[in-house]
């Protein structure tokens, strides 16, 4: 027995279970305190509370499936529908009911749990590539208690793709790029992740030529990095066929070109013009002018951030998937109080801030992040009328 607890797959997961405790409470807590919502009614069931949201429109994909005549409005602009959505956290949940027959109610949060379980042993290895097992666990546990963390138990495709996201990361960490390919498609339809992480790819790709092109008379690195372009080259290719294959499985099922491009744009409002999003939302709020200084701080933080000395132990793959993916969010993202969770991906940095001056950091970070959790569960995911328009998404 004392054995098996010491095994690293044992203590992931009993931190991976304690982590998901704490959520537990803090979101039975919120439900507690829920008033009428256009949901339930007050105080509603754990069940009930975690079905809120975008959970809805991935029970409706499981329900109906996706609609081949798209939703507009009286001026012919699409609306809310569920091609929002990517298909295969739904596809796997209908596939077990089929077999099983227990519903959407058993089925949906207990595949993101073990998702989430499968991807915290998942990243335990990821990290155990960079660092020790201390402080392997260490960042596994950051994770676990991250501030939106509670999104891995609730019926949403976080969790899966964090699986996937995962598993990919560590086999490109690996040079086992092959293996990867079938990863990266299954990712790429559990989540829009697709470009950046062609992009990160492409990173990654540029380097090993760079360090062939470098390696000049030494016959063992000139091969070693000539075997790895173009397996690279080709997941590269995958990844980016991936990154477009939802949009283009769209407009076959719906005859419209544009289908996916409009559904996201149904929620904004308006077409989305890269970048300048990040300059108009806070523009609103505080003025053009305080607006740049904002947006100027988060270029120099994030500048700084691939500069300090725990980021850039993570290695190259890692920096390049963060970078990646940091770009893809400038260039795409409308920035508003989804934000937080859409900042799950980034998982890596979790490393980094286990292994800040040597661990000393978690004592503080760790009880601040059960704090941050018990907000973003209080004040976004549970629902409070903000307006005409409802409440903000979490």
């Amino acid at each position: 027995m004392p054995r098996l607890l010491g095994h690293w797959s044992v203590q992931v997961l009993v931190i991976f279970v304690v982590g998901r405790l704490v959520s537990t409470g803090i979101l039975l807590l919120a439900a507690s305190r829920q008033g009428v919502s256009p949901w339930s009614g007050p105080a509603p069931a754990y069940g009930t509370f975690i079905n809120y949201w975008d959970s809805g429109w991935y029970e409706r994909i499981f329900r109906e499936g996706y609609p081949t005549d798209l939703p507009t409005d009286l001026f012919g602009t699409v609306t809310h529908n569920q091609w929002a959505f990517y298909p295969l956290y739904p596809g796997i949940v209908r596939s077990l009911d089929v077999v099983t027959g227990l519903g959407w109610g058993v089925l949906a949060p207990l595949v993101a749990w073990l998702a989430a379980a499968g991807a915290a042993l998942v990243i335990y290895r990821l990290f155990r590539q960079r660092a020790g097992h201390r402080t392997a666990l260490a960042g596994v546990t950051v994770v676990c208690l991250a501030p939106v963390s509670p999104i891995l138990q609730i019926p949403y495709a976080e969790s899966l793709h964090l699986l996937l996201l995962a598993s990919a990361l560590h086999l490109v960490s690996a040079h086992r790029y092959y293996a990867a390919m079938p990863v990266v498609v299954l990712m790429c339809l559990s989540r829009p992740a697709g470009v950046p992480f062609a992009l990160a790819l492409g990173i990654v790709f540029l380097h090993e030529v760079w360090t062939w092109r470098r390696a000049g008379a030494d016959p063992v690195l000139r091969r070693e990095s000539a075997g790895r372009i173009l397996p690279l080259l080709l997941l590269g290719v995958v990844a980016s066929l991936s990154a477009v294959a939802w949009p283009l499985i769209a407009w076959m099922a719906t005859g419209r070109r544009d289908a996916y491009v409009a559904t996201e744009t149904a929620w904004r409002g308006e077409a989305l013009t890269p970048f300048l999003p990040w300059f108009e939302n806070p523009a609103v709020l505080i003025g053009p002018a305080a607006a740049s200084l904002v947006v100027l701080a988060l270029l120099l933080g994030g500048a700084g951030l691939f500069l300090a000395r725990s980021v850039r132990s993570l290695g190259l793959v890692l920096n390049a998937w963060c970078a990646a993916y940091l770009l893809y969010l400038a260039a795409f993202w409308d920035p508003q109080s989804s934000t937080w969770r859409i900042l799950v991906p980034l998982f890596p940095l979790a490393l980094a801030a286990a292994s800040l001056q040597r661990g000393r950091v978690l004592p503080v970070l760790l009880p601040l992040s059960v704090v941050l959790q018990f907000l973003w569960v209080d004040w976004l995911w549970g629902w409070t009328p903000t307006g005409s328009n409802g409440d903000y998404p979490p």
